[in-house]
């Protein structure tokens, strides 16, 4: 299983082919394809490399899915006996990104396509007259 630790948005996050995350705002379209260069640490089938602070000839390719708001934050202050109270709310911006793949001194790990499933025609039969049945 290959990962990385990326930075971005000043956060750090662990990056696996195929999956999805959700990172601050990255102003980018919908559909748009880009490449990370921040990486910390990479890890392709057991080999190791952490970078001083970046890995060298390493990146993560990835796609932006979509631009979304997170869950709303309640601000609540109150100072006692003063009267003085204020109730904010604040919906962060965040973007959400597909890992592609990940490269690293020419190997690239990919996400697993899964192969498909043949289904005989019999056995499509049978669960066709299943769902007829009921």
């Amino acid at each position: 299983m290959s990962y990385a630790i990326v930075q971005t948005g000043g956060k750090q996050y662990r990056f696996e082919p195929g999956r999805f995350y959700d990172v601050e705002k990255i102003n980018a379209e919908p559909g748009e394809s880009f490449s990370i260069s921040d990486v910390l640490l990479v890890n392709m089938d057991g080999n190791v490399s952490v970078g001083q602070p970046l890995v060298d000839n390493a990146s993560v390719e990835v796609t932006v899915m979509q631009h979304r708001k997170a869950k709303k934050v309640i601000v609540y202050k109150m100072q006692p006996k003063k009267k003085t109270r204020s109730k904010n709310g604040h919906r962060q911006v965040l973007t959400r990104l597909m890992v592609q793949n990940i490269s690293h001194g020419g190997k690239t790990a990919k996400a697993a396509t899964p192969e498909p499933v043949k289904v005989s025609a019999e056995a499509a039969e049978t669960v066709t007259a299943e769902v007829a049945a009921e």
